[in-house]
């Protein structure tokens, strides 16, 4: 199933199939998400979903039965 992701703030939306790796959807769009151990403990990567919600993007991938996904990045200074 094709699931059409948005990437926000700059707004570029490209389709998936769900199961896809959120960070290799990222990458084909030309979005860079930061990462750092590329395990999901560091958080580098973490992106923020509908209603608050977070993930690493790592280690997730895009969810099935879902027609679209926006996700929300974000920089922490501290990192």
């Amino acid at each position: 199933m094709t699931v059409q992701i948005r990437f926000l703030p700059d707004d570029i939306t490209i389709n998936a199939e769900a199961g896809d790796a959120i960070l290799q959807v990222a990458q084909r769009a030309g979005v860079i998400i930061p990462t750092g151990c590329l395990m999901g403990s560091c958080h580098a990567c973490e992106v923020e979903i509908e209603n608050g919600a977070t993930l690493c993007a790592c280690i997730s991938a895009v969810p099935a039965g879902r027609e679209e996904l926006t996700i929300n990045l974000y920089s922490d200074p501290t990192w």
